[in-house]
C-alpha cells in the first residue's frame, strides 16, 4: 500500500476558464541562485557527466532505475549524450551546481502535452555530489516553475517506478501528491516496472511555490549551509488541505 499523501479532489467536469493550447518550454539557460540548467550537450557536458556517473558503486545506483547506464567510458556516455541532446521531447538539461561549475547532472521536460497544459518532469539522476543539495532541489523547482508558472500548465507530473523509494519520498518532499499505480507498465531492463503517478495541479503550485522559495532563501541556511526548515515540513500544513488522507501527516524529510 502506498504510504504517500493523496488528493482528495473529487472528480469534475467543470469548463476550464482557458482552454487555449500552452507555449512549448524554451530550451535556453535558465539560472538560479545556486544553479545553471543548460541545454545538454554532449560536446560540453560528456566528461563532468562521466566523472559524476560512473565508477564506485555510489555513483552507478543511480542508474538502476533508469532505461540506460551505468556507462563504462567516456564514449558510451557521449553518444547516450549525443542522442538524448537532439530530442525535442524529452528536452535535456544538464545540472551545474555554482559551487562546483561542474555539470553533476541530468534532468528533463518531458510527454509535453501543449492543447491540454500538461507535462512531465523526468530523467533525473544526480550525481553523488550534488544530492540531497540546495542546488538540486532548485534546478528541480527551476524545470517546474517555468512551465506552471511563465507557460500556465495546469498540471505537472512526476512518474517513477514503484520500487524507487528514493524517488517516491523525493516526489513527496517536492510537493507532489500521489494519484495511483500502472502495474505491470512497462519492461526495464529485461525486469517489471510498477509505475507510480504524482501530479501537482496549477491551482496548488502558487503555495508550493511560496514554499520553495522560503526554503531556497539564503537565510534558510546556517554557516555550515544546514537547514534551518526543511521543504517537506514546510509542505506539510499544504498536504493536510489538499488531502483528506490521514497519512498526509506524515513527516516529510
Amino acid at each position: 500500500m502506498p504510504t504517500e499523501p493523496t488528493r482528495s479532489t473529487p472528480p469534475s467536469t467543470a469548463p476550464v476558464p482557458d482552454p487555449e493550447p500552452r507555449e512549448r518550454p524554451s530550451h535556453e539557460v535558465i539560472e538560479g541562485r545556486y544553479v545553471t540548467l543548460e541545454p545538454l550537450s554532449a560536446e560540453r557536458h560528456t566528461a563532468d557527466l562521466f566523472e559524476a556517473g560512473s565508477g564506485d558503486p555510489q555513483r552507478t545506483r543511480i542508474w538502476d532505475y533508469l532505461p540506460y547506464g551505468p556507462f563504462t567510458s567516456e564514449g558510451q556516455m557521449r553518444a547516450h549524450l549525443e542522442r538524448q541532446e537532439t530530442s525535442t521531447d524529452p528536452l535535456f538539461f544538464a545540472i551545474r551546481p555554482k559551487a562546483s561549475g561542474k555539470a553533476e547532472g541530468v534532468a528533463s521536460l518531458q510527454r509535453i502535452d501543449e492543447k491540454n497544459g500538461v507535462i512531465e518532469i523526468g530523467h533525473i539522476w544526480l550525481g553523488p555530489g550534488l544530492q540531497q543539495t540546495a542546488a538540486a532541489t532548485e534546478a528541480l523547482f527551476l524545470l517546474i516553475d517555468e512551465p506552471m508558472t511563465n507557460l500556465a500548465y495546469r498540471r505537472m507530473e512526476w512518474k517513477c517506478n514503484g520500487a524507487n523509494a528514493a524517488s517516491r519520498a523525493a516526489a513527496v518532499r517536492l510537493g507532489f501528491l500521489y494519484e495511483g499505480t500502472f502495474y505491470q507498465h512497462m519492461i526495464v531492463k529485461g525486469h517489471n516496472r510498477d509505475t507510480a503517478w504524482f501530479s501537482i495541479l496549477d491551482h496548488e503550485w502558487p503555495a508550493l511555490r511560496a514554499n520553495f522559495q522560503t526554503w531556497l532563501a539564503p537565510e534558510n541556511f546556517d554557516e555550515h549551509g544546514r537547514q534551518r526548515q526543511s521543504l517537506g515540513e514546510l509542505n506539510r500544513a499544504l498536504n493536510a488541505a489538499r488531502t483528506s488522507d490521514p497519512r498526509a501527516g506524515l513527516r516529510l524529510v
